[in-house]
């Protein structure tokens, strides 16, 4: 059985909205404040870069730590790497997450503008431009028999769903509105034609969506 293509812990707003308009630097998520749609994670006593103990137990933790759980090798598009657009101004830029990133697997950047590959820590980071199924044939490799994990951000996982690549989501619905932004979905149901769907509600007011393949 060949390894499995997964999302895990997407957030998405009530109105399907899983990042906001006018990405920057110290906006990663545009207008979207990221509290509003990760509170349920970062509360949990998994989460991965917890400073201090305590920390939530329950369904949220057991998401949080499913995230990690049989991934060799993770999928991301450019703008979950940085904000930059176009041609690289220089290789400086190194990601969000400072000398330490929560992936800790081969990490492929989908762009039009390749660059070389670095590591930090024990995440190694692949800039690589190619279609969907190209570009999952080598993260496959890369992942050495594991699962690969689709990690957005929304272009990217729609680009996937569209190829009809996606084995499994888990996605988070937080209780709050966006009105504007990029769009997982207008409703769930869309997905039904290919997926089925298991809704669990949490005590955190984050609803989880299970789809897996019919």
């Amino acid at each position: 059985m060949a390894a499995l293509l997964r999302v895990q812990n997407f957030n998405v707003s009530s109105d399907g909205i899983g990042a906001g308009t006018d990405q920057t630097l110290e906006r990663p998520f545009g207008h979207a404040e990221p509290e509003r749609l990760f509170s349920w994670a970062g509360a949990t006593a998994s989460w991965p870069m917890r400073t201090d103990p305590g920390g939530t137990r329950g369904l949220d933790d057991y998401f949080t730590r499913d995230y990690a759980r049989g991934i060799g090798a993770e999928i991301m598009g450019r703008n979950k790497f940085g904000p930059q657009r176009g041609p690289w101004p220089d290789h400086e830029w190194r990601g969000w997450w400072g000398e330490r990133p929560p992936f800790r697997t081969p990490v492929f950047v989908l762009t039009h503008h390749e660059r070389p590959s670095f590591t930090l820590a024990d995440t190694t980071f692949h800039f690589v431009a190619g279609d969907p199924v190209t570009v999952l044939g080598r993260a496959r490799e890369a992942a050495g028999g594991l699962d690969v994990r689709l990690g957005g951000g929304v272009s990217t996982v729609r680009e996937f769903l569209y190829a009809d690549l996606v084995d499994t989501m888990h996605i988070a619905v937080s209780p709050v509105r966006l009105e504007s932004g990029l769009r997982l979905w207008e409703s769930p149901e869309e997905l039904l034609d290919r997926f089925h769907l298991e809704v669990v509600p949490s005590p955190s007011g984050v609803t989880h969506h299970l789809f897996w393949r019919r």
